[in-house]
């Protein structure tokens, strides 16, 4: 039996391949997560935004290489935090202001989890497996 969440946080995913997507979703809820919307590009990430803790995003989408600028926007409209989740985390550059981590595609549930946890602050360390790697900007 999985262990749930006590307090629901409401997460974003920005991830423009279904499957992906999809499987994330269930993994969320799984665990007690809402998820506020699956947003496959710029516009929609900001759609979806409002009421959100968490944006969960990739790299490439289907409007470019806009990961990073949307999880700078995101920071920047709604003080969301985000994780990036690539499978390309050399694109990430020099992180924005708000991305906090990033999780290197592929990965299970329980990496999925451990890298919300943390990125929640919900009193959990770094996980030992190596799931989420944390950004460092530039005078951090």
């Amino acid at each position: 039996m999985l262990d749930m969440v006590s307090s629901p946080s409401t997460i974003l995913i920005v991830e423009d391949e279904v499957f992906v997507a999809l499987d994330i979703e269930r993994v969320l809820t799984e665990y007690g997560y809402a998820v506020g919307g699956i947003a496959m590009d710029h516009a929609e990430a900001l759609q979806y935004a409002e009421g959100c803790t968490l944006a969960l995003v990739d790299i490439n989408l289907r409007d470019g290489r806009t990961g990073t600028r949307i999880a700078a926007d995101l920071y920047e409209k709604y003080r969301i935090r985000s994780v990036f989740v690539t499978a390309n985390p050399g694109q990430i550059g020099t992180p924005p202001t708000g991305a906090l981590g990033y999780l290197c595609k592929p990965f299970d549930g329980r990496m999925l989890r451990a890298a919300i946890e943390w990125a929640l602050g919900d009193g959990y360390r770094m996980p030992d497996n190596d799931a989420v790697v944390p950004l460092r900007r530039t005078g951090d």
